[in-house]
C-alpha cells in the first residue's frame, strides 16, 4: 500500500461526508467528485466500504431512486450524527495539520 493510500485511508471518510453534505450523491458520483477535487482516482472497491462503514455507525443514509439513464441508484444522504461527527473531523484536521505541515517542512 502506497504511503499516499495510507493517509487518504484516514480522511476519507470525512472527504466523504463533507460531499454527502453539499448534495445527497450516489457513488459513481461520489468518486468523481473526489477526482474532481485532486484527490485521484478513488476506485469504488474503496468508496463502497467506506460508505457501509458509515451507514453502520449511522453517519448517512440511502435509497434507491429510479434514473432517467439506467438502473436505480442508491443516493446517500448525511445525518444529523454525521454532521456532527464531520464537524469533529474537520475539528481535529485543523489542529493537526498545520504543525505536521511545520514539522515536515523543517519547522
Amino acid at each position: 500500500m502506497s504511503i499516499r493510500t495510507q493517509l487518504l485511508k484516514g480522511l476519507l471518510d470525512a472527504c466523504v461526508l463533507s460531499i454527502i453534505k453539499e448534495k445527497e450523491t450516489y457513488g459513481y458520483e461520489l468518486s468523481q467528485k473526489l477526482l474532481d477535487s485532486g484527490l485521484g482516482n478513488i476506485s469504488e472497491g474503496t468508496i463502497y466500504p467506506v460508505l457501509l462503514r458509515l451507514q453502520k455507525k449511522e453517519l448517512i443514509t440511502s435509497e434507491m431512486r429510479i434514473s432517467e439513464l439506467g438502473p436505480k441508484r442508491k443516493y446517500y444522504f448525511i445525518t444529523s450524527l454525521g454532521i456532527e461527527a464531520l464537524n469533529e473531523m474537520t475539528d481535529e484536521w485543523n489542529a493537526i495539520h498545520s504543525p505536521i505541515t511545520n514539522l515536515l517542512n523543517g519547522g
